[in-house]
């Protein structure tokens, strides 16, 4: 006798439905209505299917039919919250700075390619954007997708290089997770979906700015300031990321010919993704192979599709190789964490531990690893500016806002986070934190800000990755270049950075706990804290060739 189906009872909850290797998409829904559930959407190039149903039973049932591998869930669904004010992702590494009271120097006279604030980014220096911009500044048929939390395409930095035909938002506003808690806040357009030209939270749009702001005599410019720039928007205005959008986001990379793509986050609520963690119930084991699963599909898909993809390290001052243990997943619904050992063979960090990645850590502007930059021999591939605001201890830059990275800001964050006023005008608040503002001449506003992460080294490698595009991308029509070609002019033209003497680096002096000790293995030539060295535009555009023979 066949043993009864649960029963379904709780709150309308989203789940993600993946299809096991060689069944239909068609049968996954099939499934799905079977056990109780209604189809949303589905993404055919993966098989994982975004669905509804009553947030208990629901998975016993439908991961019950064979022609489904598993099941996640993902968000619940009208829930009331009981505030107005969001739940925002921890972001205490990226705004280390804020309210340091370090103001930036004034702006020095530029080269010619350069804008006027750019005497400020020391990144761009760094990789030599400032010469290679000589020899090749970007070919607008690359397309760079940007895949984080938005982008504001009315920035007068991004507006001349975003493609708003080709962006997409990937993202529903969650207005309360599943105990009523607020996470983006109130919807502020529409059915709960903003436009494909907007960043609530600012993240995408530094990003963007770093990448490829536009060298128009005007605020900033990025690393390839003739690129496109599109916008494929899979974070939450809290800066949450979940499957379905970041899986939809990296397929369809692939199917709208986007070259490259930046990923500065990892996939939540799991910071490790564990296939069996003795830690986690059996509900949120499959949960995670579900997400290892989906993700590994999504980046080979995107890959065979030719998209370059770069991702950030992670901000956990860990070797990716021998991760610490995990106090922070799951990080949503709220209050779910539980502490966890992370078995390093069957525990994937997502996307960077995913195939086909670039994995970037961060360094300051003394070469000095970040304090909370990931490393190890296992997961690096290059290292890029991504500003260490304790850089330099003993010397006058020492927790200095400039040893951070400048970049675009959006005018509606900056208000809604009190750091401009409704005016325009900078708040005393905005000043202690480094917010500056330009105007163009015919009276447009930019707005820049200053933060530190792996997610702002990324964007440094990423632009490199479009500029070897550019330079060395063949064909008419169907412009691009095989990101294997990519993966390695960016690696053999990176600049080699040795392990520092001595080789472990404790970071005690400035103020962090023997969680943040660090040791580097390796040589000059590929090592755990810079990989295959710092990425170099000049070097990429100039002696790439030699990297693609044969």
């Amino acid at each position: 006798m066949a043993s009864a189906q649960p029963q379904l009872s709780g709150a309308p909850t989203e789940f993600s439905v993946l299809a096991r290797e060689g069944q239909s998409v068609a049968s996954v829904e099939r499934a799905i209505r079977a056990a109780g559930g209604t189809v949303v959407t589905s993404n055919a190039a993966v098989g994982l299917i975004t669905a509804t149903a009553p947030a208990n039973g629901f998975v016993e049932r439908v991961s019950a039919d064979r022609s489904v591998f598993g099941a996640a869930k993902a968000k619940p669904i009208g829930s009331a919250p009981k505030s107005n004010k969001a739940k925002v992702k921890p972001n205490v590494v990226e705004k280390e700075s804020h309210g340091a009271a370090s103001k930036p120097k004034a702006a020095s006279a530029q080269a010619a390619g350069l804008d006027p604030l750019d005497s400020q980014l020391w990144g761009l220096k760094s990789v030599r954007s400032d010469l290679s911009r000589t020899v090749q500044p970007g070919d607008k048929r690359v397309k760079v997708g940007i895949i984080d939390t938005g982008v504001d395409a009315s920035h007068p930095d991004i507006a001349p290089n975003f493609d708003r035909a080709l962006s997409q938002n990937f993202t529903k506003d969650i207005v309360a997770d599943v105990k009523g808690e607020p996470v983006d806040g109130p919807c502020e357009y529409r059915g709960c979906v903003d436009p494909a030209d907007v960043d609530d939270n600012g993240h995408g749009t530094h990003v963007a700015g770093t990448i490829g702001a536009a060298a128009n005599g005007f605020g900033v410019s990025g690393v390839a300031p003739n690129v496109t720039l599109v916008n494929l928007r899979a974070g939450q205005d809290s800066g949450f990321f979940f499957l379905q959008p970041t899986v939809d986001a990296i397929t369809y990379a692939g199917d709208a010919g986007v070259d490259v793509v930046n990923m500065s986050f990892y996939t939540d609520p799991w910071l490790y993704n564990c296939t069996s963690n003795p830690a986690d119930s059996a509900a949120e084991q499959a949960e995670q192979r579900t997400v290892i699963e989906a993700t590994t599909r999504a980046l080979n898909y995107a890959h065979r599709k030719g998209v370059t993809q770069v991702v950030s390290l992670g901000n956990q001052h860990t070797d990716l190789g021998a991760p610490q243990p995990d106090a922070s997943s799951p990080d949503y619904p709220s209050n779910s964490t539980h502490p966890r050992q992370i078995d390093n063979a069957s525990c994937l960090s997502l996307p960077v531990e995913g195939p086909h990645t670039i994995g970037v850590s961060s360094f300051g502007p003394s070469q000095a690893k970040a304090d909370y930059s990931n490393y190890g021999v296992e997961q690096i591939s290059v290292s890029a500016p991504g500003g260490y605001f304790r850089d330099g201890f003993g010397t006058p830059w020492f927790r200095t806002i400039e040893n951070q990275i400048l970049s675009t800001y959006p005018r509606n964050v900056g208000v809604a986070e009190g750091k401009i006023d409704a005016a325009g005008n900078i708040t005393p608040d905005g000043l202690d934190d480094g917010v500056q503002k330009a105007t163009t001449a015919d009276g447009r506003v930019g707005y820049y800000q200053w933060l530190q992460g792996t997610s702002m080294a990324s964007p440094h490698a990423t632009g490199v990755a479009a500029l070897i595009v550019s330079q060395y991308g063949k064909g008419s029509r169907d412009f691009g270049m095989n990101p294997d070609a990519v993966q390695r002019v960016l690696e053999g033209t990176a600049s080699d950075i040795a392990c520092p003497v001595p080789r472990t680096v404790d970071y005690l002096d400035e103020g962090r706990d023997a969680s943040y000790t660090a040791t580097c293995v390796g040589d000059a030539s590929f090592n755990g804290f810079y990989g295959h060295g710092a990425v170099d535009a000049w070097s990429a555009v100039t002696r790439g060739s030699q990297f693609l023979r044969g």
